[in-house]
């Protein structure tokens, strides 16, 4: 039974201060990166994976870290490597000689929180086992399938800087990200804060906030999250114009894109919607919170041409102008 705006918007009131206490215990280790933390929240809300682009020292590790502590749920960092297999990623067939009969060794992505640091560095074959468990949520040992615990969310991160030993990521991968976040340095007052907390011996014990079955009941609340009919037309506008520039008045960007977004963009604005709109205490999603989280969706499956790279415009030029072109309801 749908539930009316008024009822959601209760719902989602009652819960907003155990959110509100995640980004307090978070705040205790991190100094800034509020976008990174919320993304991070969406992606756990509104059960997709993030993609996480920044150089070195960004605290990108820290971040997630802290927010399996607070959540309390486990987690598995795996550092990608040009000789990780698949096997390092998923776990192995192991032979037990006594019992002359094989037994399975799991790996560690049998975390509900995984983060695959650097996950540019590994070859195609690590790339597709990887996928399986994006997507499918359960791995292939043998020719036995095993079902990854649930929530399960993927923050992988890669650098922007250093191209030399890596490997691209496929375009079927990187579209199963849900939001893709580039991560940028801190302000000055920022910097001037981690100096003086990290100069000098600093631990901090960060409290359990709430349960991974706690994160599961969110899930269903911004599932029942309103979204007015307005809004799915005006995010199929969006993405249509990724895919047709000249019919929304966007010709001088018809060279520029050489692919459009796909449909799983679609369903995934709607769904980063919802989960942002919870993150601000309301039942009901706006034009405001598909902008908000539009560019993280929406600039890993817009595809440039050769032109547009020659012109130095990337896909969050382009995607600036289509949300400032296409009409507000």
């Amino acid at each position: 039974m749908d539930l009316s705006v008024q009822e959601i918007s209760s719902k989602v009131e009652k819960e907003f201060p155990l959110i509100a206490g995640i980004l307090e215990e978070i705040g205790k280790v991190m100094v800034g990166q509020r976008n990174m933390i919320e993304k991070l929240l969406i992606g756990f809300l509104a059960d997709g994976h993030i993609l996480v682009e920044g150089v070195p020292g960004l605290a990108k590790t820290t971040v997630i870290k802290a927010l399996a502590e607070v959540i309390n749920t486990e987690f598995g960092r795996i550092q990608f490597t040009p000789d990780l297999l698949p096997a390092d990623l998923i776990g192995t067939q192991i032979y037990n000689h006594q019992k002359g009969e094989f037994s399975v060794k799991k790996g560690p992505i049998f975390a509900n929180i995984i983060l695959a640091d650097e996950i540019n560095r590994s070859p195609a074959k690590v790339q597709s086992a990887l996928l399986e468990a994006m997507q499918e949520k359960q791995v292939t040992i043998g020719e036995e399938s095993f079902k990854l615990p649930d929530p399960f969310l993927v923050m992988a991160t890669q650098n922007p800087v250093e191209q030399e030993g890596t490997y691209p990521l496929p375009e079927a991968q990187v579209d199963r990200f849900m939001l893709k976040v580039l991560v940028d340095y801190p302000s000055m007052k920022e910097e001037i804060e981690i100096m003086k907390r990290m100069s000098k011996a600093f631990s901090v014990k960060l409290k359990n906030v709430m349960s991974v079955e706690k994160i599961i009941e969110f899930r269903k609340i911004v599932d029942q999250i309103f979204v007015d009919e307005k809004l799915y037309t005006y995010v199929a506008n969006i993405v249509f114009a990724t895919r047709n520039p000249k019919a929304y008045g966007l010709d001088e960007f018809a060279n520029l894109i050489e692919y459009g977004a796909s449909p799983r963009a679609s369903i995934n604005l709607i769904k980063a919607a919802k989960a942002y709109a919870f993150l601000q205490g309301r039942g009901f999603v706006t034009p405001q919170d598909i902008k908000m989280v539009g560019g993280d969706v929406l600039r890993h499956r817009l595809i440039v041409s050769y032109e547009a790279e020659a012109l130095e415009m990337s896909s969050d030029d382009i995607l600036i102008k289509i949300f400032d072109r296409v009409d507000v309801p």
